[in-house]
């Protein structure tokens, strides 16, 4: 019997201790408190705005665009980098904005005609790469369940508005660094991977 009431004082122990840093967590970040603290990171916020840095190495875009591409209805996709993973991907994001004046909704096109990624709803899985060296098309990466590894659900962008995308593709061979990207209603466009 001492066995089991020593396994019950554990279970005990663990679960106050849990309770308590739980609680010392949510004390830690109240929002509560006088005015002046709650004014002091808005202006530390506002200077790290004001002194022009850009995005981090570390997030790996660039200033510059690697390629821009005019789509329909004022769409405008810019996209910012491609990087090779160490997992064998390049990853490539990209920013779609809409210069246009009004609404634009999404060619069902960008999605592609696989009937695996069309049952998974609106999203970038059209896209390609070619490496036209090693004569090969790569198509846009997907999980075990046929959901292609791109940005999904957007169906729509509002005039002036910019949504970041992100697409995952198979790593052609190291000594390939130029690609052309391929995405339905845009242009062509060489890109360079990096990494």
């Amino acid at each position: 019997m001492s066995i089991r009431f020593t396994a019950k004082a554990r279970r005990g122990v663990v679960a106050l201790t849990v309770a308590a840093g739980l609680a010392s967590g949510v004390a830690g970040c109240g929002g509560g408190g006088d005015g002046g603290d709650d004014k002091k990171p808005e202006k530390s916020a506002s200077a790290s705005k004001d002194d022009g840095s850009g995005p981090s190495p570390q997030e790996g875009q660039s200033e510059e665009p690697l390629a821009e591409l005019r789509g329909p209805d004022g769409l405008n996709l810019k996209i910012m980098s491609a990087t090779r993973d160490a997992g064998g991907f390049v990853t490539i994001n990209a920013d779609l904005k809409n210069d246009g004046s009004k609404t634009s909704v999404l060619s069902s096109q960008l999605t592609g005609n696989e009937t695996e990624i069309m049952r998974n709803g609106q999203s970038f899985g059209g896209a390609t790469l070619v490496d036209s060296k090693g004569k090969k098309r790569y198509y846009v990466l997907r999980d075990t369940d046929g959901r292609p590894l791109t940005t999904s659900g957007v169906q729509t962008v509002k005039a002036g508005e910019t949504i970041p995308i992100f697409l995952q593709f198979p790593a052609p061979p190291a000594s390939t660094t130029q690609v052309s990207f391929q995405l339905p209603t845009f242009p062509t466009a060489s890109i360079n991977i990096s990494g």
